[in-house]
């Protein structure tokens, strides 16, 4: 884990507790729920409190260190940040992600911003259906 990515780059203390949740969320794919994390953490062996879990995620997400991302039925998943932006096609059922490209999205995000005057605008996109292994 690189020194910018520490919870302590974040404003947080870097605890035992929330390096492993930080390490945790470097090794896995994917987006996933602070309740996956707490499990991923107790299999690999650390004893981390889901409340710690919990305000982790929160405090590195508002810090801009983590993606967070809410899926359809309102659930916060997690994953590191990646250096592009990015849409998602979230599966309803097992919550696969995947990333996908939309370049008519970000034509179409400047043209209403523009239209109605507004500046420095930012987005997201998830589109949600039942990926093909669920179906």
């Amino acid at each position: 884990m690189s020194e910018s990515s520490a919870p302590g780059s974040s404003g947080l203390r870097p605890t035992k507790q929330r390096l492993a949740v930080v390490e945790t969320l470097d090794s896995a794919d994917g987006f996933h729920s602070a309740q996956e994390i707490h499990e991923l953490l107790g299999q690999r062996g650390e004893t981390v409190g889901l409340a710690t879990v919990y305000r982790t995620l929160q405090r590195l997400a508002e810090a801009g260190e983590i993606d967070m991302m809410r899926t359809e039925d309102g659930e916060a998943i997690y994953r590191r940040c990646s250096d592009t932006h990015h849409h998602h096609l979230v599966c309803r059922s097992c919550g696969r992600t995947v990333e996908v490209e939309g370049p008519a999205v970000e034509r179409w995000t400047r043209s209403i911003a523009e239209q109605h005057g507004f500046a420095d605008v930012s987005h997201t996109l998830e589109i949600f259906g039942t990926c093909p292994a669920c179906r």
